[in-house]
């Protein structure tokens, strides 16, 4: 780094708040995802005005700045692939406000999640969106990527539930967008415009959140299936029968088989396996909704139906389910897990799709995710050393991403396009939605500092 620009990083943020050190530079080269490339520099800005100052530098100077979270994205949004700051906003952590009356939350950006939790559980309220990696993740990240999880079918994602933001925008210009009211219709829908936007519009400093009265209650099943189109029709039945799972899971073949291999849970070797989840406020609540979910199972060829009577029970079954991450993470060198969404209708056939994708590339593919409201992870497991095999990878992930557009589907539902996706944005989006989708970024940074090289916003 240019020692002037140095040192006037350093008297924003301090010399405790400034890092080029090698050591810390490795360690911001990298993400989730399995993308690398080294910073010049890293600050911990402590508030909005920190935040400022270093825009207004790096806009003068068109140095790219690249705002993170804890690093968990799997996607590559996080990863400096032009050089340039690393905005690590972990130190800005405050909980501001918890307002129980007007249910909502004001939190900045470096607050995790699972912290976040642990504040509401007193008050009986929660944050509905529920990342896999809630322990870490952090609730700036939750909006750059418009965050989901697993009770995503009945509570939707990030976007649902922020109200309003604090922005500073690339030119150190700091904005205020949405309200604390439960609903607002004032002008355009800036806030979001943001939430989602991966770091490429402005630097999110202050979330306001809308938050939930927490289920006292739930209940628990898990079906198996010998065939994908049965469990894929009772997928649909279940969303149009007047129940709303809190959570709707499916384990592909291959990951079971990969999990019984790799531990001692001894699942049923099927097609499908769907693990529901039920919850409410009474346990008569949510016995009347698992069994309503029970009978469409019973209409759908299901090889075995499993319902949970106590909390232990409902554990066990979650077991499978919560260990395939890890479990599929240590099979081979390297993993790439991607994150297409289609119609829930389309479920099963894109579970077969997969299937054929990974015996035209000879890859070992094992799928799941969360099957109410369509969101697959397909896990391709692979050995990183191995050249021909990189290319393989590169390939099916080519034909993945096309088979969800086929099957009129998304990229991906909820970890973001980063740099993984974003040569094939224009899979998905129209030339003319491109064209407006650069227009706005350039609109609001005409220098292009901001998260550079992600989404395909340069052209």
């Amino acid at each position: 780094m240019n020692e002037k620009i140095k040192q006037a990083l350093i008297d924003i943020v301090g010399a405790k708040n400034y890092t080029d050190d090698l050591i810390d530079m490795v360690s911001y080269s990298y993400d989730g995802s399995q993308h690398k490339h080294r910073p010049t520099c890293a600050v911990w800005p402590e508030t909005s005005q920190h935040v400022s100052e270093v825009l207004v530098l790096a806009n003068v100077e068109k140095i790219p700045v690249v705002p993170r979270g804890a690093g968990t994205g799997l996607s590559g949004m996080a990863i400096p692939v032009k050089g340039g700051i690393v905005l690590d906003l972990s130190h800005m952590n405050a909980i501001l406000k918890i307002s129980i009356e007007d249910r909502l939350a004001v939190v900045q950006p470096g607050v995790v999640y699972a912290d976040l939790e642990k504040v509401l559980l007193p008050h009986g309220f929660f944050f509905p969106p529920d990342p896999a990696s809630g322990t870490v993740a952090t609730l700036g990240g939750n909006v750059a990527t418009n965050a989901g999880g697993l009770k995503g079918a009945k509570y939707g994602t990030t976007r649902d539930y922020v109200l309003g933001l604090q922005v500073v925008l690339p030119d150190g210009r700091i904005m205020r967008t949405g309200s604390k009211a439960m609903k607002s219709v004032s002008g355009y829908d800036l806030t979001r415009l943001f939430v989602g936007s991966e770091g490429t519009l402005g630097v999110v400093t202050e979330i306001t959140l809308k938050i939930n009265p927490k289920p006292t209650a739930t209940s628990t099943a898990l079906a198996t299936f010998n065939n994908l189109d049965d469990a894929g029709q009772a997928i649909s039945q279940i969303m149009y029968s007047g129940i709303i799972p809190s959570a709707l899971e499916i384990l592909g073949r291959h990951t079971i088989l990969a999990i019984n291999q790799n531990t001692d849970l001894n699942l049923p070797e099927v097609d499908a396996m769907l693990l529901v989840e039920t919850d409410g406020y009474t346990q008569q609540e949510t016995d009347y909704q698992i069994q309503k979910v029970i009978e469409v199972f019973a209409k759908n060829n299901p090889r075995e139906i499993k319902q949970a009577q106590t909390e232990e029970e409902a554990q066990e079954l979650w077991i499978a389910r919560k260990s395939a991450y890890g479990v599929l993470a240590r099979i081979k060198t390297h993993f790439v897990l991607e994150d297409v969404t289609v119609p829930m209708a389309n479920i099963s056939n894109l579970l077969k799709g997969v299937e054929a994708i990974a015996e035209k590339h000879n890859l070992q593919i094992a799928s799941y995710g969360h099957a109410g409201d369509g969101n697959l992870h397909p896990q391709i497991l692979y050995d990183g050393y191995d050249p021909d095999e990189v290319q393989r990878v590169e390939t099916a992930c080519a034909d993945l991403f096309q088979l969800a557009i086929d099957l009129e589907g998304t990229l991906t539902g909820e970890h973001g396009i980063g740099l993984s996706k974003a040569s094939y944005m224009t899979l998905e989006h129209d030339p003319v939605a491109m064209d407006v989708m650069r227009t706005i970024k350039k609109g609001f940074d005409p220098n292009n500092i901001l998260n550079p090289g992600k989404m395909a916003l340069e052209g």
